[in-house]
């Protein structure tokens, strides 16, 4: 195969896998869904019916284990709330270190176990849906455009430059994403954004806020139905 995608469901991700097979046909893409402990599966579930969508081959993985005792609000077992606010106001309470949202060097983490499961499969490259707007401030430290360039260095040198690490939307807005996406018909419907697991996305979590406005941005309406509104 030519490109393994990190594929969570989630919008970013699947304008990434949207590109990917775009580039290299269905049968030359690999998607590969992690499990990290989190508190619910609507992600997982939404990267099922996505990959379904778009004939890919979808394999899963397991992390849960290594993130047992974190204490991150997006994980089983926390004792934290899922912040409901913009991650502005977030970042003021943290005074510019991660949000409490942010799972422990995870992009690190699915990246390196991503390496070893694309050489294994005789992938080239590995693509993933780190976005501008998540590393600004610090809130997600591990989307920046610093850590993939050492990272995607790393995994260069460590794959015996077999591997090339992907990250289309690197110094783009979530709103650029999502334009990007509508341009290749993206069944945004099928994705799942939200921090919590309701049946409907709640609409006031970050990721939430960020996504409506992106659609917005566009002069575009969110096909996901919500359960407030910003």
């Amino acid at each position: 195969m030519k490109a393994l995608v990190l594929f969570s469901g989630g919008l970013d991700s699947s304008v990434c896998l949207g590109l990917a097979v775009k580039e290299y046909g269905a049968e030359e893409v690999l998607a590969l869904s992690v499990y990290y402990g989190q508190k619910h599966d609507k992600e997982m579930k939404a990267s099922e019916k996505l990959a379904a969508h778009y004939g890919v081959k979808r394999i899963t993985l397991d992390l849960g284990e290594i993130f047992k005792d974190s204490n991150c609000s997006l994980l089983q077992g926390s004792t934290e709330e899922i912040p409901h606010e913009e991650y502005a106001e977030q970042l003021k309470k943290t005074e510019g270190k991660a949000v409490n949202t942010y799972v422990p060097f995870r992009n690190g983490l699915f990246l390196s176990s991503a390496a070893s499961i694309a050489l294994s499969h005789g992938c080239a490259e590995i693509w993933y849906g780190a976005h501008a707007d998540d590393a600004a401030g610090s809130a997600y430290p591990d989307t920046s455009v610093v850590f993939n360039r050492a990272i995607s260095e790393a995994i260069r040198i460590g794959s015996g430059e077999e591997l090339r690490v992907v990250a289309p939307f690197i110094d783009k807005s979530k709103a650029e994403v999502v334009a990007m996406g509508t341009e290749i018909s993206v069944p945004f419907e099928l994705t799942w954004s939200c921090y919590e697991g309701n049946e409907k996305a709640c609409g006031v979590c970050g990721t939430c806020r960020d996504r409506i406005r992106a659609f917005r941005s566009n002069g575009l309406e969110d096909p996901v139905v919500y359960e407030k509104g910003i």
